[in-house]
């Protein structure tokens, strides 16, 4: 077992891999949605398997919410991992 394997099976069995991974959700989030997305967000976090998104802008929440199924596919491929099950989008 190399370290790699290590670290990722004590995350797992101390139950800290799925605090992991939501941090990488939302640290994925400017890579994912770009700058201008990204510019017009408040706030990202992962509570529960549930993306909390907060937004400046009326237009872009609507957009958002007509997409979250696919915003929480695309967020679970750049973690490489299936952590969120859902997605808010807040004004």
């Amino acid at each position: 077992m190399d370290l790699t394997e290590a670290i990722v099976n004590y995350l797992r069995e101390s139950g800290l891999e799925k605090s992991v991974l939501e941090v990488q959700v939302e640290e994925a989030w400017p890579q994912v949605m770009g700058d201008v997305v990204t510019r017009l967000t408040r706030s990202v976090e992962v509570k529960d398997g549930v993306l909390y998104v907060r937004v400046n802008s009326a237009a872009l929440k609507a957009q958002l919410f007509e997409n979250r199924f696919e915003l929480v596919r695309k967020l679970n491929e750049a973690v490489g991992a299936k952590v969120l099950k859902d997605c808010r989008i807040l004004g």
